[in-house]
């Protein structure tokens, strides 16, 4: 018998799996534990309006007014029938009238005594929705980000593809699925939920009173027992060729030709156990054995393909995922290029952005943990691949496919691998040896400088690589901080964007520890003292920043998180003193 989901459940669920890419909490009260008071009804009304927005221009979401950050339910019961009527309206009355919102879901319900109020929304695909001052936001994993309305923009074969996972399919049913993976999932959303609750939950169906349980194209995608009979092509075709370029006719150069079917949870893993011997290659080892070793970062490969299987476009039907493994690549070709909301350059950029084609799949992935953040498994692949010192992947795109390829040689050219030789003694990292290339012609290198090149998010991971370089004798401090914060001041910049390190060679490194008389003692790089900024305008600029923080202090980095060349609303000052970042 099929069993409806209510709404007390709904909410349940959503408070044990805590705030994500698909779900928020908002207060309804402020100040200390020991004294909450009210927040101010206009207050909270804005605050559904931005989440809301930023949930339909992202991959649809829900929230709960009544629960704090971290899923205790402290409810609005001291809210009047007029105040939760007000925030009720919210949705229209502070989302730009222009943009309006569509479907969304309203109800009021009680845990443990205590009232909240719960709103639910799908991706927006009619309009890119403003709030009633004109902002238009996104659900970015946890946060809600202003973004430029251009990026969301996308043409009526984008409004296919983006609606294709959502659709209701007549003639589906729950009988059509594959029971097994059902127990499985809902078994990991949450103990204990049945297989129909769960469907409800992850918005793969919905139940009618009058035609029972309506199932997504979604689900069959996922679960469907025979998925030929939804989709003609849920597939990996993988072709193992003999050489670097593909021959035809008599030339044809293919050894190796396999396609495997399945629903997409099933294909994740038929897929690759096809594809993995064809990463393997056998290899004359120091020990005197032959070994078969991974010619790619065996996770990054993984990476890819769940990528893929993902993010496609399953409305071009007469397409699947094809995988080409030459001897020298490995080649990733997806049906349907980036949305319109990405560039190549954002992904190559790492800064982590993502818009789900298949928004429905790639929330039940994300919940059950095969795919981990949004958006970070791009940047995963080209760290594991840089780790492995193997070239970086090069992205292809076009209106109808997306490519990745996978390089099998050398991060390094022939000079630097020359330039690299005089420092083998030092077991140098990958990350060491990027620092090492960028002062490899006497040019002086800033911090900002090896942040950038290594895309490092973490200062304590920043100081670790200039600490063990400085340790290694490799890195010197041409220049003293205070000397620096001179220059910082006197050209306006930020202190870590004042070029200070010097990379030695061989000759010098062998000089310096000759003699203890001239080593110069190590510099300490300090612990971030980092100031968060919000609110501010998106053309606002590094210098800007720093103009108006510096009679604080000396500001020791600015950075602006940006789309588009545009800030995201926010920004990260660090002072070299906890003094100043105090004031």
């Amino acid at each position: 018998m099929v069993e409806p989901l209510n709404i007390a459940e709904q909410i349940a669920i959503a408070v044990s799996l805590a705030e994500g890419q698909f779900r928020e909490f908002k207060s309804a009260y402020a100040g200390p534990p020991e004294k909450k008071v009210k927040r101010s009804t206009k207050d909270i009304c804005k605050d559904v309006a931005e989440a809301l927005v930023a949930f339909a221009n992202a991959d649809g979401g829900e929230l709960i007014i009544g629960v704090e950050d971290d899923g205790e339910v402290s409810g609005v019961n001291d809210f009047t029938a007029h105040e939760i009527g007000l925030i009720k309206n919210a949705p229209r009355a502070n989302v730009h009238p222009d943009t309006p919102l569509q479907s969304v879901i309203y109800r009021e319900s009680e845990i443990g005594g205590k009232k909240v109020i719960y709103f639910r929304i799908s991706k927006g695909t009619r309009f890119i929705h403003l709030t009633s001052d004109g902002r238009c936001l996104r659900r970015n994993d946890l946060e809600t980000v202003p973004v430029a309305s251009e990026q969301i923009q996308f043409d009526r074969r984008e409004v296919l593809s983006r609606e294709y996972d959502r659709e209701f399919v007549d003639g589906a049913s729950v009988i059509d699925l594959d029971p097994e993976l059902l127990e499985v999932v809902a078994e990991q959303v949450a103990q204990g939920v049945s297989i129909d609750k769960c469907l409800q939950y992850l918005g793969l169906a919905e139940y009618d009173a009058n035609s029972g349980m309506r199932i997504r194209r979604a689900a069959l995608l996922l679960f469907a027992k025979s998925p030929d009979r939804w989709h003609p092509r849920v597939q990996v075709r993988i072709l193992r060729i003999d050489g670097t370029k593909l021959g035809a006719g008599a030339d044809y150069n293919v050894k190796n030709d396999s396609t495997v079917k399945a629903n997409i949870l099933r294909l994740l893993d038929d897929a690759w156990d096809t594809l993995r011997p064809h990463l393997v290659a056998t290899r004359f080892q120091e020990d005197a054995r032959f070994k078969a070793t991974y010619i790619y970062p065996e996770v990054a490969c993984r990476e890819a393909l769940v990528n893929a299987i993902a993010h496609r476009d399953y409305s071009e039907e007469g397409r699947g995922i094809e995988i080409y493994v030459f001897d020298d690549r490995m080649e990733i070709r997806n049906p349907g290029g980036l949305l319109s909301s990405i560039s190549v350059a954002d992904i190559a950029s790492l800064r982590g952005v993502h818009q789900s084609r298949n928004s429905y799949v790639a929330r039940t992935l994300r919940e059950i943990g095969i795919m981990q953040e949004l958006g970070e498994g791009m940047r995963r692949i080209f760290e594991l691949m840089r780790n492995s010192e193997l070239a970086q992947p090069e992205i292809g795109n076009d209106t109808l496919s997306f490519a990745l390829t996978l390089h099998h040689r050398p991060m390094y050219a022939k000079d630097e691998v020359l330039w690299l030789e005089q420092y083998d003694g030092l077991k140098l990292s990958p990350e060491e040896k990027a620092v090492i290339l960028m002062g490899r012609r006497g040019d002086l290198i800033s911090p900002n400088d090896i942040i950038r090149r290594l895309g490092i998010v973490d200062t304590e991971h920043y100081r670790q690589v200039v600490s063990s370089l400085q340790t290694k004798g490799v890195l010197s401090t041409a220049l003293t901080k205070l000397a620096a914060k001179g220059i910082s001041k006197r050209k306006g910049v930020a202190i870590r964007d004042v070029a200070r390190f010097k990379v030695k060679n061989a000759k010098e490194i062998i000089a310096e520890r000759s003699t203890t008389a001239n080593r110069e003692s190590l510099e300490v790089v300090d612990e971030a003292r980092a100031v968060y900024v919000g609110n501010i305008p998106p053309n606002t600029n590094e210098r800007d920043l720093i103009a108006a923080f510096q009679r604080f202090g000396t500001p020791a980095s600015v950075i602006i998180p940006k789309v588009g060349g545009l800030s995201k609303g926010y920004a990260f000052i660090e002072f070299e003193e906890d003094q100043d970042q105090q004031r």
